[in-house]
């Protein structure tokens, strides 16, 4: 996400504690900040899709590989 788009975030959340926001400004806070938290699930996603563990028995296993179909499936 771009920090242009986070310093906007930041800018509309001291503006709505200071004076308050106008409708159009809390449509635009709401979609910047879903924006926002989609975008760190993404990535939280894709590093614990890269996590790999080692089993006792030597052999690697990629635990997104493992269970990433499972999570998309609930």
């Amino acid at each position: 996400m771009l920090s242009e788009k986070v310093s906007r975030i930041n800018e509309l959340y001291r503006k709505s504690k200071a004076e308050g926001l106008t409708d159009a400004e809390k449509k635009e806070q709401e979609l910047l900040r879903k924006e926002y938290i989609a975008n760190v699930r993404s990535n939280l996603r894709s590093q614990l899709n890269n996590i790999d563990m080692i089993n006792e028995d030597g052999s690697i296993e990629n635990l997104g590989e493992k269970y990433a179909s499972k999570s998309l499936k609930s």
